[in-house]
């Protein structure tokens, strides 16, 4: 960040990021090392559903000190991954939440490839038509157009709450933020917010949108936050302990 009378004659230096693998647990993981200007100290992060690993280093740090201290933190990986939960695999049979409510997948091959929900003396059904071999991207796209479809109607209502307007809408798969809000007023969102329950979306799209007019995670934007979604801190914590459950989803 640039101080002062110089913030709009310099232009903010790219954050260096190294990728590389690191060996834990007997797996594999992708590896981002990223230089913050504001980092005082390494800080270790692991990507929801355990698909990789972060370390933010402050800048000019040499990089022994990033393989000590991975290193050091082997054992804290290792537990922490082992209870990462398993990726369940999009078929027929199995049950994925839509806003919060779990559906058993039924596969109907007969009619062309819609989604349509439904449910039977056993509770609620996503049913899919169309081949067999669609039938995990036909999920996805129907969480994606559900996403749109309530976001969209949520960004309104809280934009004009604070009176800031949203520049624009997008819709991603990420492994390690839910959502995302630039400086230019872009809005991301994660379209697998859908199979939280609707208090957590409404929570997640809230949070978004506060970052239009407080672009930091200060006193300001948390009490700017809870006024437009009293839920908050409950639903904070929700995504917290099963946010990790839901992107390990495999829609492939």
């Amino acid at each position: 960040m640039t101080l002062g009378f110089f913030r709009n004659l310099t232009k903010p230096k790219p954050t260096p990021v190294v990728e590389r693998e690191h060996c834990v647990a007997g797996r594999t993981l992708p590896l981002k090392i990223v230089e913050s200007a504001r980092a005082r100290r390494l800080t270790l992060r692991i990507d929801s559903g355990g698909q990789g690993l972060r370390v933010t280093v402050p800048p000019g740090l040499r990089r022994g000190e990033v393989e000590k201290f991975l290193d050091r933190h082997q054992d804290w990986l290792e537990q922490r991954l082992a209870k990462v939960p398993t990726r369940p695999q999009v078929r027929p049979g199995i049950r994925i939440p839509i806003r919060g409510v779990p559906h058993r997948i039924v596969h109907e091959p007969s009619r062309r490839g819609t989604v349509t929900v439904s449910r039977d003396e056993r509770g609620p059904l996503l049913i899919v038509h169309g081949e067999r071999i669609h039938l995990p991207r036909r999920i996805a796209d129907y969480l994606k157009r559900e996403a749109k479809k309530e976001i969209e109607k949520l960004v309104v209502r809280h934009t004009e709450a604070i009176g800031k307007r949203a520049k624009a809408i997008r819709y991603k798969d990420t492994s390690s933020r839910w959502g995302s809000c630039t400086s230019e007023g872009n809005l991301s969102f994660s379209w697998r917010i859908m199979m939280a329950p609707p208090a957590v979306i409404n929570y997640l799209v809230a949070h978004e949108v506060a970052h239009l007019k407080e672009m930091n995670h200060g006193p300001k934007f948390w009490r700017l936050c809870e006024k437009l979604c009293p839920d908050t801190d409950r639903c904070k914590d929700w995504l917290k302990r099963n946010g990790g459950a839901l992107q390990a989803i495999v829609f492939e």
